[in-house]
């Protein structure tokens, strides 16, 4: 028996912020906005997934109340052209955090609409 995969990661978000998940997950960051199953739906929160076929990413949004944004702890989502994406956020007033260097890759930090913490990395190439 072993773990071989995370099927997904799910972050907190506060009541009733749907439309600002789906602004930035998938109108900032290209994560196509996904149907929860009805018997989950009614509780709120949304969820983002893509499948590249090489890789699949699964972020899902749940409510909790009360709400406290995820700080410290976060998933680390790998990008393809990162100084893109930096661009295009900054271009939408989110602000960009470098950090201490880590072989092998360019990363950035960002928070999501609620405070979360995300990390955004991409490999050397």
């Amino acid at each position: 028996m072993r773990i071989v995969a995370i099927e997904h990661v799910q972050l907190a978000m506060p009541p009733g912020r749907e439309a600002d998940a789906q602004a930035f997950y998938e109108g900032l960051l290209g994560l196509p906005r996904v149907p929860k199953p009805p018997h989950l739906e009614v509780r709120g929160g949304c969820w983002f997934e893509s499948d590249l076929g090489t890789s699949a990413v699964k972020l899902h949004l749940g409510v909790e109340d009360p709400f406290r944004p995820a700080r410290k702890a976060h998933p680390a989502l790998q990008v393809q052209d990162l100084p893109a994406l930096v661009e295009r956020l900054r271009g939408a007033g989110i602000a960009v955090r470098d950090d201490e260097p880590l072989e092998g890759y360019d990363r950035v930090y960002v928070d999501d609409p609620f405070g979360n913490r995300l990390e955004l990395l991409e490999p050397h190439t």
